[in-house]
């Protein structure tokens, strides 16, 4: 005869740390933004070093580079560039000023401002220059 066992109990779910707050969601783009400009520069050091291996090769590639799709990709490249820095500025102040702290979510949502300005501006005049090449 078997003796009847208890079943396991249904495990517990605790919640995560990262709730969805402002501070965490600028702590993702600031790492996603850094590690794309980090690419970014890999490529760009690549493509320079062909110019001393082959210039007419280099010439090649800078040529495939002038279309609208680089041009879009330039205009990311404006955005994570303007984001790293002022959300860098916002963590050096957190970091380094005594009352950083307490103003932290006033300086991210002052940074978000600036960026939707600068980017606003720049995004415009790139778009403008893709269309004057085209």
């Amino acid at each position: 005869m078997s003796i009847p066992t208890e079943t396991a109990p249904a495990p517990v779910r605790k919640r995560s740390l990262y709730r969805g707050d402002p501070g965490m969601w600028s702590w993702v783009l600031h790492r996603i933004t850094g590690v794309s400009i980090f690419f970014f520069l890999f490529v760009h050091v690549l493509d320079t070093a062909v110019i001393r291996i082959d210039p007419d090769k280099y010439s090649e590639i800078i040529e495939t580079y002038k279309n609208p799709v680089i041009g879009l990709m330039e205009i990311g490249l404006v955005a994570c560039v303007l984001y790293h820095a002022l959300n860098g500025v916002r963590i050096i102040l957190v970091d380094f000023w005594s009352k950083g702290p307490k103003y932290q979510r006033q300086m991210l949502w002052t940074i978000l401002t600036l960026f939707a300005i600068l980017f606003g501006a720049a995004a415009i005049r790139l778009l403008q220059l893709i269309v004057e090449h085209l």
